[in-house]
């Protein structure tokens, strides 16, 4: 037993002295680490919310106990298939132009000789990620008003009657999209450039000495060697896929397209915060994570099955 001891205390010895040769290094994650503590860990007690009939003034400890009956209620809930749908289909033609057009864009971007101008056009469609999504959907309201708007102003003068874009549910996913789209682009498209300028220059120079055009180039050079990034991307998000812009949803939700425009983020304030049902939103919450977790699961299985890279 003593001589386990020692090695024990042989082994853990080298391993203190590299973390004090690395301590700052340490020191600078303390902040991160008390974020994720008090931020993401700490409140996951609350769950237990989920499975009570909670009321504020009795507390936790106090609440009656139901069960899985808040998740019961949700599941045979008459606006669980709508809110479901509406979620996946929005995510779903989001992910679709989305998620390709940072990667097109990247890869143009790529192929520009001049660095000038390539610096100046990252610039300008970076600028608009850093816009507040209150100020995009007021400028959605401006541009698309039925009686000022831009865009009506140009209807009514071809002989059309004005349309009110942001009441009309038919409206609301290709506007969702497209300010997705014209907001983050220019910034999601960071992560690529940065994996296309890690690629080994050597390779664009032996395709150039075997004749390769710029197409060639970037078909069979370019694209496989950021594939792993683009899986990793991808794994991502398809966590995200029963989340939403919460924010930008709500500003943009009317009367008119609620029947789209209702998801589970809106959800989930609807009954939480103005209809105090707290147990029932922690529920359909929860939900929400445990979706999120089985696609996370089931698309990085699928990414190492098929193309041998995966998260982990």
């Amino acid at each position: 037993m003593n001589g386990n001891m020692a090695v024990s205390r042989r082994s853990a010895s080298p391993l203190l002295k590299r973390m004090w040769a690395r301590k700052y290094c340490y020191f600078m994650l303390i902040p991160v680490a008390a974020y994720f503590l008090i931020f993401c860990y700490v409140p996951m007690w609350g769950l237990l919310i989920s499975f009570q009939n909670y009321k504020v003034f009795k507390g936790i400890w106090g609440s009656e106990w139901v069960g899985l009956q808040n998740f019961s209620d949700f599941v045979h809930g008459r606006q669980f298939a709508q809110v479901i749908a509406n979620t996946l289909i929005l995510n779903l033609q989001s992910l679709c132009f989305t998620f390709p057009a940072p990667i097109l864009f990247a890869l143009l971007l790529n192929e520009l000789r001049s660095r000038a101008f390539c610096k100046t056009v990252q610039t300008i469609t970076y600028m608009p990620h850093f816009i507040s999504t209150v100020v995009v959907v007021s400028m959605m309201h401006m541009l698309l008003s039925p009686t000022n708007g831009v865009i009506n102003q140009m209807l009514m003068k071809l002989g059309n009657k004005p349309i009110y874009f942001m009441n009309k549910a038919e409206y609301f996913r290709p506007l969702s999209i497209i300010s997705g789209l014209w907001q983050g682009t220019g910034w999601n498209s960071i992560i690529y450039l940065a994996a296309i300028s890690g690629i080994n220059p050597v390779y664009y120079e032996a395709a150039t000495i075997d004749g390769a055009n710029w197409w060639q180039k970037m078909w069979r050079i370019t694209v496989p060697c950021i594939r792993s990034t683009i899986l990793i991307m991808l794994i991502l998000r398809m966590g995200q896929m029963m989340n939403s812009d919460f924010e930008k949803v709500m500003l943009m939700q009317t009367s008119g397209n609620k029947s789209v425009s209702q998801l589970l983020s809106t959800y989930v304030y609807e009954r939480g915060v103005l209809n105090s049902d707290y147990g029932y939103a922690t529920a359909v919450s929860f939900f929400n994570s445990l979706v999120s977790l089985a696609l996370i699961l089931i698309s990085n299985g699928i990414s190492k099955k098929l193309a041998g890279e995966a998260l982990w």
